[in-house]
């Protein structure tokens, strides 16, 4: 049976009751995309671990146009790169990338995040209650942390804020192409005024490095997509995690010392599907009692992964003390998030600030009311009205 995509889901923080009962039926399952194409869907979390570093699958196509699409978005939803070179180029870029937001690089950083952090929810003390979390803090953090680390200008936050909605667009892949232009130029523009007056930032950076003009716009472009519109999901669904489990945040708020260890369920438990990695296959190969064929449209869904019943137990359950084997949120191998340190140091900031500042935050109306989105490749809430 060939089965839909997205997967219907009532409850936000609920697993959706066809991807359990896909999980329960095997490891790997025939299904049709948002864009009406045929993929397989891999959900067992140490099939998703070692098919991320299987070199038989990769983000390129040997024939992009006529390959089979997750969805409408440009960078996501389809093959990227060139075929013949593809690991090359990764391997390349990752050396060049690296350095930049090296652990150190980004521990140094921290101060400032939690500065930022601790603005907004200054903020939000003096909004007062209520208020909607989505927009007071979800959103704006991420913004201003890549802001200042690529050096984009804050005051255009509104501009490519539109322009990343419309690339991440999973229905409508003109849209999402024009999206992707507009922020190219965009970053000609800063490429060429950073070479007029260079600063202490990530783009500046990338021009005494010798790059072309291009390629260090395409490059800081995506750090700018990808740099803050997945850890705005994070910072919302982490968010809905702790009020939604009100023992859960009474016991983080009393013992903050837990909340390194807590920020990683918090990374592990939201439930969503929207599909998972996209990868296609270079050759053919067998994933469990499946033989897919060469060029075949391959998820690897490291949500499902997260929540697999045989690695994680109770995986439903939001449990800030679970210790054991890594999550896939970030990926696994050579294609390792390489923004995952910023990740997790928004994440500290955020929750640390947030349970300290306002011990008595709750959500303002009941969590089935609460929506997530299902045009954006990354997903996220769409608002998190709370009281205090």
């Amino acid at each position: 049976m060939t089965v839909q995509l997205p997967f219907e889901q009532d409850h936000p923080l609920e697993v959706a009751p066809l991807l359990r009962q896909l999980q329960q039926d095997g490891v790997v399952h025939q299904v049709r995309t948002v864009a009406g194409d045929q993929a397989w869907l891999v959900t067992g979390y140490e099939e998703v671990r070692r098919l991320l570093t299987d070199e038989r699958l990769g983000r390129s196509h040997p024939d992009p146009a006529r390959a089979a699409r997750l969805g409408g978005s440009v960078l996501f939803g389809g093959p990227l790169g060139n075929y013949d070179t593809e690991q090359a180029d990764n391997a390349r870029l990752r050396s060049l990338l690296q350095p930049h937001f090296s652990p150190r690089r980004m521990r140094a950083f921290r101060p400032r995040v939690e500065e930022l952090t601790a603005g907004l929810l200054d903020d939000l003390a003096a909004h007062g209650s209520p208020a909607d979390l989505h927009q007071a803090l979800a959103v704006p953090l991420p913004v201003q942390v890549i802001c200042e680390l690529l050096g984009v200008p804050y005051a255009d936050r509104d501009q490519f804020r539109a322009w990343s909605e419309a690339v991440g667009n999973v229905h409508d892949q003109t849209r999402s192409e024009q999206g992707l232009g507009e922020l190219f130029g965009y970053g000609q523009q800063l490429v060429a005024r950073k070479r007029e007056q260079p600063g202490d930032d990530f783009i500046s950076r990338l021009c005494a490095d010798g790059l072309g003009d291009d390629e260090i716009a395409m490059l800081s472009m995506a750090l700018l997509f990808a740099g803050h519109v997945t850890t705005v999901t994070a910072i919302g669904m982490g968010a809905l995690c702790l009020l939604a489990n009100p023992g859960q945040h009474q016991a983080l708020a009393g013992d903050p010392g837990r909340i390194a260890i807590a920020v990683e369920e918090i990374l592990r438990a939201p439930a969503r599907s929207g599909g998972g990695i996209p990868r296609y296959a270079r050759t053919d190969l067998r994933i469990g009692e499946v033989t897919v064929r060469a060029g075949e449209l391959v998820l690897l869904d490291n949500r499902a992964a997260n929540h697999d019943p045989g690695v994680f137990p109770s995986p439903e359950r939001f449990d800030i003390t679970r210790q054991g084997l890594a999550h896939l949120s970030f990926g696994h191998g050579a294609h390792y998030c390489l923004g995952a340190p910023l990740a997790r140091i928004e994440l500290l900031a955020v929750f640390s600030q947030l349970l300290a500042r306002f011990p008595t935050m709750r959500l303002a109306v009941p969590v089935e009311q609460l929506r997530v989105r299902s045009d954006a490749v990354t997903g996220g809430l769409t608002g998190l009205p709370v009281e205090w």
